[in-house]
């Protein structure tokens, strides 16, 4: 119940969304609420979408019927009370139809990728992660351009608690190879550096 500048909610969660929802930022930012702090990002440069593109463009032949695969959708992460907008995300088509016109549950999620920039690199590599992980997302693809020992793609699997196990990690310029049910290779080659 909402009761001027502020609302009476039945749980965190929900009083944590209403504040999402509200938050108003400068079009083309995107917010998300990352480890209890609203956090509202710039506008990404070209080459971070080229990169989704790619990926995504790739993605498209394997997915298995009834799954989308969708950039920046907000997805909610209730155990940790966030909500994270992954630049790329898998999941069921059925996931859009039912429920919160807003959010999906990032547990439904078969594959989430993040790119790193400058701005996101802490929250992708380590907050996002073990957000994930939690919510049981099989995959993780990490494409980071700004990785410190230079541009790497990480792919992280297994996870067991607020943890991933890495499963395969390549310099840009490599592929990088996904299992099942995706069985693909995308070659980073295609991939911008700055």
């Amino acid at each position: 119940m909402i009761d001027g500048d502020y609302i009476q909610a039945d749980s965190e969660w929900d009083e944590l969304v209403w504040g999402w929802k509200q938050t108003d930022v400068p079009k083309g930012c995107k917010v998300e609420v990352i480890e209890g702090l609203i956090t509202v990002t710039p506008y990404t440069a070209c080459a971070h979408h080229v990169i989704a593109e790619c990926v995504q463009r790739r993605l498209y032949d394997v997915i298995p019927p009834g799954l989308g695969l969708y950039q920046r959708l907000a997805t909610a992460v209730p155990p940790r009370l966030e909500i994270h907008v992954p630049d790329l995300v898998v999941v069921p088509q059925e996931e859009l139809r039912n429920g919160d016109d807003h959010l999906v549950s990032v547990s439904a999620a078969g594959l989430v990728m993040e790119v790193t920039s400058n701005a996101t690199a802490h929250n992708d590599r380590k907050a996002k992660a073990a957000g994930y992980a939690e919510a049981g997302v099989p995959l993780y693809l990490l494409v980071d351009p700004v990785a410190p020992d230079g541009p790497a793609i990480t792919l992280y699997g297994e996870p067991r608690g607020d943890a991933y196990r890495v499963l395969r990690a390549t310099a840009f310029g490599d592929r990088i190879e996904l299992p099942e049910p995706f069985r693909l290779s995308i070659d980073s080659s295609e991939f911008p550096v700055g």
